[in-house]
């Protein structure tokens, strides 16, 4: 189950029904054309499997409902991959899933947790993102979905959403890390101080230092767990490394912070999971973000320098 001992199953998800603008659903193609597969291969790790799961285009759908745009058909996907991640797992193979838009994330979270319940064991969730991720319907300024994964995950909003395989609170708030905030909206910001996980800003890592942010991350997520997900949001990482998505922040993570956070997760041997969010090859130059992105991922998969 974890980094060095299985072989990967790639579960594309090309979605981009959460979000407020087309393109997120080419991101798990844009990695595979940056060779995202053959570098993993080429660090040791056998691809047994790749698939995507079929998610319809917003055009062939009813107009949505404005408080959770999309709900019905982003409910039917999550469940879907929720089985999909749970069967990996069961399996012993890592699931690394590749988005779409963040809302992706209530299906994958939804099957690592359920799977470790099931083990009776404690996952650690390890969120990177320039945004919260903690609206819920009734409060979402847009009723995009990719604003809400991480609230539903803990339990919060929407009943259906937030039961996604058949239980609420994926993930105990004490084990949760959300990194590199830099944008949040009012409301939200009630509901991350309510739900008690570790919130890790910009300003953070400013004045401590991305090392000292990270060992502080690892303390939540790998202590008194039995291995942690990666949920890691393009637009976490400064739009001058990563232009390619399409709710830019500026003042973000640089790209060396980046890569240290992932060395450090990788150096525990404790990642039980991953998955890629909010890349736009429309919005980027040249598939540079996507390489970049490749590149990232394969430190979290433990390549180093020497």
């Amino acid at each position: 189950m974890k980094i060095t001992e299985n072989p990967l199953h790639i579960i594309g998800v090309p979605m981009d029904l959460g979000a407020s603008r087309r393109g997120t659903d080419m991101g798990p193609s844009a990695l595979r054309i940056a060779g995202l597969a053959r570098s993993l291969e080429k660090m040791g790790y056998p691809i047994e499997r790749q698939q995507d799961v079929a998610v319809p285009a917003p055009e062939t759908r009813p107009l949505p409902q404005e408080s959770a745009r999309y709900k019905e058909e982003i409910l039917e996907i999550s469940e879907i991959l929720c089985e999909k991640v749970f069967q990996t797992l069961s399996a012993n193979a890592f699931p690394l899933v590749l988005g779409g838009d963040h809302s992706i994330a209530h299906g994958t979270v939804s099957g690592v947790s359920s799977y470790f319940r099931q083990q009776k064991k404690t996952l650690g969730l390890l969120w990177f993102d320039a945004h919260g991720d903690m609206n819920i319907p009734e409060h979402s300024p847009s009723g995009n979905i990719h604003g809400m994964p991480l609230a539903h995950v803990l339990g919060y909003g929407d009943p259906e959403l937030a039961n996604i395989g058949g239980f609420r609170g994926k993930v105990d708030p004490n084990h949760v890390a959300l990194v590199g905030v830099r944008d949040i909206d009012i409301k939200e910001r009630d509901l991350i101080r309510e739900s008690g996980i570790h919130v890790f800003t910009m300003r953070d890592i400013d004045e401590r230092g991305m090392a000292q942010v990270s060992r502080e991350i690892l303390s939540v997520i790998d202590t008194n767990t039995d291995g942690f997900h990666i949920s890691f949001d393009v637009d976490g990482l400064d739009p001058e490394v990563a232009p390619g998505s399409g709710t830019l922040v500026p003042g973000g993570v640089n790209y060396r912070e980046a890569h240290l956070l992932l060395e450090l997760c990788a150096d525990t041997r404790n990642m039980v999971s991953m998955e890629v969010v909010e890349l736009n090859p429309i919005l980027d130059i040249r598939n540079e973000t996507a390489k970049r992105v490749k590149q990232l991922i394969q430190s979290a998969f433990g390549l180093s320098i020497l």
